[in-house]
């Protein structure tokens, strides 16, 4: 058997700009980190081995692997032909809460199978690959932030160049700076998922419209503003730049905001909260706010949500187990 984990991801900033339809005529990036919360995948071989099994949210068996349902499943494992094992995915949070579940488990995926077919696969190819099954081959209307989150772990610049690459920078700062963030995050879970292609599909039309391309060109330079505020141990203002963050992103699509969380954000911001966003693309899952630890009891009675702990994590995608290889 072989285990892998890979981290879900928070973003502060920028998240839009590695869409094509902006990267390609202005360039993006991307303030992110990963967090320990995980997608755990794990690979075995099935008893009988002219079948395969998946187990997700689903239970799927199948004798030919062009009749797998799940769709990423379907592309890696018809690719790869990869049959006669049992694949297990399971995970710290529902998909659809803007964490970036989907691409996560992509790479995932790609890592466990990489090891169980012994092969080697850097970081920055494992997301460039899980970037080609999602949006090329499967056609979804998303970006590319997520599977170079999942990948590479930490908390990084990532930028998006016009001619596609994609460069992963980490963000240097003080250890006291970065234990001081932490602990000035707080987030909770609305309690709603959603499926982000809509949102994603429409931001993706508006790009074409000048006010929305000149937003997400600030959203970018808000990111660059956030990362030398943090290579500088500069704190004060981190809060005052997510608030900007999410004026500008609530204007990109429709779908992003809604009464209720725009009832929540208010709530959050009159009780201590100096700025926050909802994470991923929008419509649901999990809001992040910037509040001191001394009026985060007062935010959490206030907002009456579940609060989700998280911290940090540096490691990104990763084996954690490999039992004897007794496949052939």
């Amino acid at each position: 058997m072989i285990i892998t984990k890979t981290p879900f991801r928070i973003s502060f900033a920028g998240g839009g700009s590695d869409l094509a339809d902006f990267y390609e005529k202005y360039g993006g990036c991307v303030l992110s980190t990963s967090i320990n919360r995980y997608c755990y995948i794990s690979i075995h071989p099935y008893f009988d081995e002219t079948g395969t099994m998946l187990k997700y949210s689903e239970n799927e068996l199948v004798h030919n692997l062009s009749d797998i349902k799940h769709r990423i499943f379907n592309c890696v494992l018809n690719e790869r032909q990869i049959h006669g094992v049992e694949i297990t995915s399971t995970a710290d949070i529902p998909g659809g809460t803007g964490l970036g579940s989907s691409s996560t488990f992509t790479v995932g995926l790609l890592n466990t199978l990489n090891c169980y077919q012994g092969k080697y696969m850097s970081k920055g190819k494992l997301a460039e690959k899980a970037c080609e099954i999602e949006i090329q081959k499967l056609g979804s209307p998303i970006g590319k932030q997520d599977q170079y989150a999942a990948a590479f772990g930490g908390l990084n610049f990532i930028r998006f160049h016009r001619d596609g690459e994609v460069s992963v920078s980490p963000v240097m700062m003080q250890p006291e700076t970065y234990r001081k963030l932490q602990e000035n995050l707080v987030m909770f879970y609305t309690g709603d998922t959603r499926s982000a292609n809509s949102i994603l599909a429409e931001q993706k039309k508006n790009m074409s419209a000048e006010d929305k391309a000149a937003n997400l060109k600030q959203m970018c330079a808000l990111a660059e503003e956030m990362r030398q505020a943090l290579e500088e141990n500069r704190l004060d203002s981190f809060g005052d730049l997510l608030n900007e963050g999410w004026k500008l992103k609530r204007t990109l699509a429709s779908g992003i905001s809604n009464p209720a969380i725009d009832e929540a954000y208010e709530t959050a911001i009159a009780n201590g909260a100096l700025g926050g966003k909802l994470l991923g693309a929008g419509g649901g899952g999990f809001l992040l706010f910037y509040c001191p630890p001394k009026d985060q009891e007062r935010l959490r009675v206030a907002l009456r949500l579940r609060r989700f702990p998280f911290s940090f994590e540096k490691d990104g995608t990763s084996v954690i187990y490999i039992g004897d290889k007794y496949w052939n």
